[in-house]
């Protein structure tokens, strides 16, 4: 038998009774000892700074509701976390709700005025969308499609660092596809333009959600043709191809570029392939 999964998602009414909450800000999530899901009648009781309320899923089977706050409060008792401190710590599932609610919240924040008239929205009952009267608009969670491709030469695989990165990680390279853009397209044009490589065999992985804010992560492999590499400037602060036997720090565990490294490594040494977290 299918094990069920523990986070669903769905479209809750918000008008109806009972369920959890979790509760979110700019400063990530409100947090005590006993986890992140309250129970949303004591939510309600505290007179929080409301700026909207989405009825998000199930965990665990129990209804699950975001609240959006318009800024962070003190609350005893309690701490706010970031949503990257969960995907590197405790349960994944929650991590995954977690992500979802941040989306969600994200999208609700940025969406509560209409883009062409600068009218308020309002929610639309059963619909994952904020909806303009005024200009017949529907306002949905935006999703960005971005490229992560792991380049590869025989016992080398190319990393490189952002000056954004914590002191000593090196990673795959990443970017952003642009309109009119494919998968393939576009992981030729990001690896041309952060270390001028040219590359061959490219090929589709896996993916994996990315709420950071609100990014789709398509992972891919592939090989190295020709060109040295040059750090585009600005953007890469160092890359360089280092042997598998010799690697630097790397990526979070959880991570889709985490994954491709590992991937490769297993299979160039037979060992058992890791499992995407999703």
């Amino acid at each position: 038998m299918t094990r069920p999964e523990r986070w669903t998602t769905a479209v809750l009414d918000t008008g109806a009774e009972g369920g959890c909450a979790v509760v979110y800000s700019r400063q990530g999530f409100l947090l005590d000892d006993n986890g992140v899901m309250f129970p949303r009648e004591w939510v309600r009781r505290l007179e929080l700074p409301v700026q909207s309320e989405h009825g998000i899923g199930h965990f665990d089977g129990e209804p699950v509701y975001v609240v959006v706050l318009e800024q962070a409060v003190e609350v005893e008792g309690c701490t706010w976390q970031g949503l990257r401190q969960f995907m590197l710590q405790g349960d994944f599932a929650v991590y995954r709700m977690l992500g979802y609610a941040a989306q969600i919240g994200t999208w609700a924040r940025e969406h509560r005025f209409c883009g062409a008239c600068g009218r308020p929205t309002v929610q639309i009952p059963g619909e994952r969308a904020m909806y303009c009267e005024h200009d017949d608009l529907r306002f949905y969670p935006r999703i960005s499609p971005s490229m992560i491709v792991l380049i590869t030469r025989g016992d080398e695989i190319l990393l490189a660092r952002s000056p954004r990165f914590v002191t000593g990680v090196y990673s795959t390279l990443a970017g952003f596809a642009e309109p009119g853009e494919s998968a393939e397209d576009c992981v030729r044009r990001e690896v041309m333009e952060e270390v001028q490589v040219r590359i061959r065999n490219i090929r589709y992985v896996g993916s994996q959600c990315w709420p950071f804010p609100h990014s789709m992560m398509l992972g891919f492999h592939a090989e190295y043709e020709s060109g040295d590499i040059v750090p585009q400037a600005d953007e890469i602060e160092d890359a360089r191809w280092f042997r598998i036997d010799d690697l630097p720090p790397l990526p979070a565990n959880r991570s889709i570029a985490r994954y491709l490294i590992e991937l490769y490594l297993a299979r160039r040494s037979g060992a058992p392939e890791p499992v995407l977290p999703g």
